[in-house]
């Protein structure tokens, strides 16, 4: 079972439907222990970074999403949830994220005709393909919308990137942690098959209480 976290933000049922499309149970809740007893565990995102950390604080869900991922259950940030994974983000100054990752969420320069915020389609460039992306053509296109983008501390977790006047770190893997700033759900064929890669990604064994690879209900 694939439990959606509901933390009162977030755009949960398109990402319910794409999972029921490929024959998945997906259960969208906030409740700690139907999370914490799932196969795998999705966190998306929409709205603001600080709005959304708020919410999860006042749900009881920022230590059980620490739990989530410390016990190696495959975890898989969308849009928001990707930025939520990091420390902190240029959009909500003093906020602090998750902290799970580590890296900058930084807004994207205006400029050179750019809108903000990116929304629409781009394509893909794999420099580390992860497991998200087995399968996946390289320039396949998935569609985004976002106004802050991820520049990880690590290039190594970089699965993904885009470009938008930026790199834009577009999809990061450590462990059994996921995430992606485009939208899988929103993203047709492709999408459906970065999802479908994630639900198929087993559960790793936790190394001391860490995830691999790092040196109360509303």
């Amino acid at each position: 079972m694939v439990a959606i976290i509901d933390y009162g933000a977030g755009n949960l049922r398109s990402v319910e439907k794409a999972l029921r499309y490929l024959g998945t149970e997906a259960l969208i809740t906030g409740d700690p222990q139907e999370i914490l007893a799932a196969d795998h565990v999705i966190l998306p995102g929409v709205g603001a970074f600080g709005d959304a950390m708020e919410h999860l604080r006042s749900c009881g869900l920022v230590e059980v999403i620490r739990q989530v991922t410390a016990q190696g259950t495959p975890f898989l940030g969308i849009c928001l949830g990707l930025q939520l994974l990091f420390e902190k983000s240029q959009e909500s100054p003093g906020v602090e994220g998750l902290g799970i990752l580590q890296g900058e969420i930084l807004r994207i320069p205006e400029g050179e005709g750019r809108k903000i915020p990116h929304m629409g389609w781009n394509s893909l460039a794999f420099d580390h393909p992860g497991r998200l992306f087995a399968g996946i053509p390289k320039g396949t296109e998935v569609y985004f919308v976002h106004s802050y983008y991820l520049k990880a501390a690590d290039p190594g977790i970089v699965t993904a990137c885009a470009k938008y006047g930026v790199t834009i770190h577009a999809s990061v893997e450590q462990g059994n942690v996921f995430a992606c700033q485009f939208h899988p759900e929103k993203s047709s064929r492709w999408g459906l098959k970065i999802l479908e890669n994630f639900i198929h990604v087993e559960k790793t064994v936790p190394d001391s209480g860490r995830i691999e690879g790092e040196d109360a209900r509303c």
